[in-house]
Parts: structure tokens; sequence; C-alpha cells
């Protein structure tokens, strides 16, 4: 099959994931775009056949020197994967998830762009109230509204190789400390994805060029508690969970943001962290013709991998 496929915000979780499952499909036209050098540089080094543009899409919207825009031209299938997901300053996810989104749809039109693989949220379903869910809610609408056919997904939180947020920072600050907190009680209900698995979704919906809105849901439902300690029998760690009062932990990470302007984890993450959600189940195995991995085995493999699993990205 001949496509040229182009991702955005490449060298993310996702992209890092995806880009070797195209591959593995003989899908080699790539072009992968991110802004962030040293993640691409992390790309560069296990993908060297890859064409990179180390770019932002929010800071031009047609002068940029290494012309995003061109690689539009020809493009089969585009996937919109880039995503401020973290940070403390608003304007960051205005910025990476709302203006880099109309600069990118713009030039899409132009280039009569034929198909979009739309990477949503499930947060836009949810009851929180944060800068990454309004901005995700406001990116997929324009999205949706560009008149290209697509397909949307809108995965849960997800874990994988290449994971420098969410399971990642906390399985190796885990590895790094004798005691690991944990906010109240932990019984928080959490629906975690393995981004292979959400990326062969990705494959599949390429392929097929399916279109639809899907929320692509882990299959198990699992308190924070005890996925914790899921990930401490993957990776081996020798930390002591403990439970610290909630506003005490909130406290602490209040403090941490004073001194880290890019911290791995927030008081508004923590917020959305304990917020009641119930993301929908559906069967997207089998809508899309994929194998839901087993938690345990998502983690197993996650955090034991001889090569991937030494990789972090950088903040």
């Amino acid at each position: 099959m001949k496509k040229k496929i182009v991702i955005t915000g490449a060298a993310g979780l996702v992209g890092q994931n995806l880009i070797p499952r195209l591959k593995s499909k003989g899908l080699s036209d790539l072009v992968a775009i991110d802004k962030h050098a040293a993640n691409m540089a992390v790309l560069e080094q296990h993908h060297p056949e890859v064409r990179t543009l180390c770019c932002n899409l929010a800071a031009s919207n047609g002068t940029s020197s290494l012309r995003w825009q061109d690689e539009l031209a020809g493009c089969d299938a585009l996937v919109i994967g880039h995503a401020q997901i973290g940070g403390t300053d608003p304007s960051e996810f205005v910025r990476n998830n709302v203006e880099a989104t109309e600069h990118l749809l713009e030039e899409a039109i132009r280039h009569r762009v034929p198909y979009v693989v739309n990477i949503s949220s499930s947060v836009v379903n949810s009851m929180a109230i944060d800068d990454y869910t309004e901005t995700k809610k406001k990116q997929e609408a324009l999205v949706l509204s560009s008149g290209i056919r697509q397909v949307v997904l809108r995965p849960t939180i997800m874990f994988g190789w290449f994971d420098r947020k969410h399971l990642g920072w906390l399985a190796r600050f885990m590895q790094r400390v004798p005691v690991f907190p944990v906010p109240g009680s932990g019984r928080f209900l959490r629906q975690p994805l393995f981004a292979g698995d959400f990326c062969n979704v990705i494959v599949s919906s390429i392929e097929h060029e399916t279109i639809g809105t899907y929320n692509i849901t882990g299959q198990e439902r699992i308190d924070y508690i005890d996925l914790i300690a899921a990930v401490k029998r993957a990776t081996s760690a020798k930390a002591h969970i403990q439970k610290v009062p909630y506003r005490l932990f909130r406290e602490m990470l209040r403090v941490n943001a004073m001194f880290n302007k890019d911290p791995a984890f927030t008081v508004k993450q923590l917020e959305a962290l304990v917020t009641p959600d119930v993301f929908e189940v559906i069967d997207w195995p089998g809508i899309f013709g994929v194998r839901a991995t087993p938690l345990q085995e998502a983690l197993d493999t996650t955090f034991r991998d001889p090569v991937y699993s030494k990789i972090a990205l950088h903040f």
C-alpha cells in the first residue's frame, strides 16, 4: 500500500510508537513534524529513513523556513497528534492545541488533504475543567468543522514506550525513591490505554480510511493505587507505596510548581485524577481488528523491553 502520511506531534508518545507500526505495514513514505528538537533527535536515531521537520506549527502560518506546509502536498493521510498535555502556562495550551491546529488545517484544506486521523482525547467527555480539557475540546471541534473526511479517536490516558509523563514518569520516580506517595485513599478509577494498542487502531484507520467518532478506552478498569502496585510489579521497584492526605499532597505539588516551570504532575492534573469520570467502553478491538493487550502484559512490555524501556523523552 503506497500512501504518504504526515504526522504532527510525531516525537511524542503516540508518534514514537506509531512510526514503527506504520513501517511494519510497509508504509514508508512518512513525514514526521514536531517542534521538540531533543525528542525529534530520538526519533531520527531509531528511524533515520523518515523525513523529519523540527517546526513549531503555531509560530507561523506560512513563512516557516523549513516549509512544513509544503509537506502536505500529495499527503494521503494526516495524523494530527500535536498537543500540549502538561504545564502551568495557560497560553501554551492555547498556542499548541488551538492556534497550531488552525494553521495546520488551513494548509491541509489548501493542499486538499483527503483524510485525517484526528487524535482527540477522552477529556472532551470529562467533568474536569482545566486548560488541557478546554483546549482539547476546541481542537477537536476545529478539526471536525474542517470538512475533511476523518476519524475521531478519543483515547483515555495512555502509557507505553517513550512515556515521559503519566505512568512513565511515575515508574521512573518510583525506582528512585524509597517511598512512593499516593493522594488520599488512592481509590480513583482509571481506564489506562496501552499506546501500542492505540497506534494499531490508528494504523487500521489509515488502511481502511475509517470515518466516525470512537472512544478508545482502556478495556480494564482499575483504581489508581492498584495501578501503581501493578507498575511496581512490572518495574521490580522497591519503593513503599504510602497514602498521603489529599490536602498535603496538593500542597506538595503547589510548592514543587514554584521551583519547576514544567512539572510532570500539577495541581490541575491531581484534580483531574480524582474527578469521578467513567468513560464508555466500546468494542474497538472488533471494530478496528486489533488485539487489546491485557493490562499487566502491557505494563510488562512497557517497562521490561531491553531497548525501548530505557528511553525517556525530554520534557
